[in-house]
């Protein structure tokens, strides 16, 4: 058999109210409403569109560029320099003289007299191109090509080994 539960107040609750009897006022929520009333939470900042708990996507980290990237940009940009570099110096060479250029003697050493194209009208122009020819030629061979080309010429100069070889047939300007 069973015995019913005791009817009344609890006897061993200590300085509770009874069931049924009003309790005081509990610390939460504060004074002045319901603080999630307006989509607000204490303590954080407002977020914008008025969600409370809108994730926030972090901060994107900084890339710092390596030692192998800066080390590639380096060998690029001083091989595109190189290469430009070559294409500017060798752009008034002789090999692209043609027939009726100007050309201007830049060292007074025979064996390699750096002759450059340069406007006829310049004062630098010394020598008028009178033929080109293309291949191998030496001695007196060169002297019998550019008179068969140019009968007036007075003077032969001829480039081999560095690309095409080739024979011009020069006079003075």
């Amino acid at each position: 058999m069973s015995t019913p539960p005791p009817q009344g107040p609890n006897p061993y609750a200590q300085g509770q109210q009874p069931y049924g009897q009003p309790q005081a006022q509990a610390p939460y929520p504060p004074q002045g409403g319901n603080p999630f009333a307006q989509g607000q939470q204490p303590g954080f900042p407002q977020q914008q569109g008025g969600v409370p708990y809108a994730p926030v996507p972090p901060a994107q980290p900084k890339r710092k560029l390596s030692f192998k990237a800066i080390k590639n940009i380096v060998i690029v940009v001083a091989a595109v320099g190189i290469a430009i570099g070559g294409y500017i110096s060798s752009r008034d060479d002789a090999n692209t003289a043609a027939v009726g250029d100007c050309m201007h003697r830049g060292s007074t050493d025979d064996n390699n007299p750096d002759l450059e194209v340069v406007d006829c009208s310049s004062s630098k122009a010394q020598y008028t191109v009178l033929a080109k020819i293309e291949g191998t030629f030496s001695g007196t061979l060169a002297d019998t090509k550019c008179a068969a080309e140019a009968k007036d010429f007075q003077y032969v100069y001829t480039e081999s080994g560095d690309g095409t070889d080739f024979l011009l047939c020069l006079k003075d300007k």
